[in-house]
């Protein structure tokens, strides 16, 4: 499926794509003075694999002398100073692909900082619409006066179900397991290297953000990680989108199983509540921690509501 440019490339204020808990950093980044850029680090995974922690959804990326896949874009800040790390590495090489794992503005408000330098920019097809709906959203929720975000730019090639494509010494394949975090989440696998990119599939330890506007389904999202295990080997490394303060960006299979039954407690403990005849605004106050997964601190009303309004519907 082909969309013109002009669809993918939003105005500024489609920053504001991004999920909830991220938005105020975006909108803050572009209203404030520019500010020190936060801690960033480079590491090497498995063969040509590696990933970029700084401000953001974690970046992913093979790299070698024939071909550079870059999986998501965080901010503009950090996303320079990925490029610039990748430059280096790479001797300033064009990159193939830019693939986004999902429309959030924590993992594509950079890409128009990747764009002059890369060849496709690469997402699930329903990706580039919800980016166009939250920004138009946002428009319509923002301050009289406030000053224009930066220009917003969107993936100009899609994929509807799977992708497959090699670049470089490496082979990338994408998959769509139907909704989960988002209504168009790809996961990203670099099958050499047997490195997986979940995007925000998986929050290692953290409450996620379950994105309902844009189609998100707790269920479905619990089956789409018991899938990708069963899709994958047994030593694959899989790259998450976001990590606890104490906890890692990677991890294996483990980790996938943890944020099921995660989701699974979430929606077995709001069924509970419901069924207990508790109204919905007394629910998504409740902050004790959920019962098995104290990592987590205690419960937090996006995700209460969430799964209130999926039971609910």
């Amino acid at each position: 499926m082909s969309i013109t440019r002009r669809q993918f490339i939003v105005s500024s204020s489609a920053i504001a794509a991004a999920s909830a808990y991220d938005l105020r950093a975006v909108l803050t980044a572009a209203q404030t003075p520019a500010q020190a850029p936060p801690a960033t680090a480079f590491a090497t995974i498995r063969g040509t694999v590696g990933y970029f922690t700084g401000q953001g959804g974690t970046i992913g990326y093979p790299l070698d002398k024939q071909g550079i896949v870059v999986v998501d874009s965080q901010f503009p800040a950090t996303a320079k100073i990925c490029l610039d790390g990748l430059n280096e590495r790479s001797g300033s090489r064009p990159i193939d692909y830019l693939i986004n794992t999902h429309h959030h503005g924590d993992h594509t408000a950079g890409n128009a900082t990747f764009r002059p330098v890369t060849k496709k920019i690469l997402a699930q097809v329903n990706c580039p619409r919800l980016q166009l709906e939250a920004a138009a959203k946002a428009a319509r929720s923002a301050k009289p006066g406030s000053p224009p975000p930066a220009e917003q730019v969107g993936a100009n090639a899609t994929f509807e179900n799977t992708w497959r494509d090699k670049v470089g010494g490496e082979t990338m394949a994408l998959k769509y397991y139907g909704p989960a975090h988002t209504g168009g989440d790809a996961v990203v696998t670099f099958e050499k290297a047997n490195v997986v990119h979940m995007g925000d599939l998986v929050f290692n330890r953290r409450h996620p953000f379950i994105d309902k506007p844009a189609g998100a389904s707790i269920a479905n999202w619990i089956k789409t990680l018991e899938a990708v295990v069963a899709d994958h080997r047994k030593d694959t490394i899989y790259i998450y989108g976001h990590a606890g303060p104490k906890f890692e960006p990677t991890g294996a299979s483990a980790d996938l199983f943890y944020m099921r039954d995660y989701l699974t407690a979430l929606l077995e403990f709001v069924r509970g509540e419901m069924k207990a005849g508790k109204p919905r605004d007394v629910i998504v106050k409740i902050t004790d921690p959920l019962k098995g997964f104290p990592d987590h601190g205690p419960l937090v009303e996006r995700v209460l509501s969430a799964a209130y309004e999926e039971l609910a519907g």
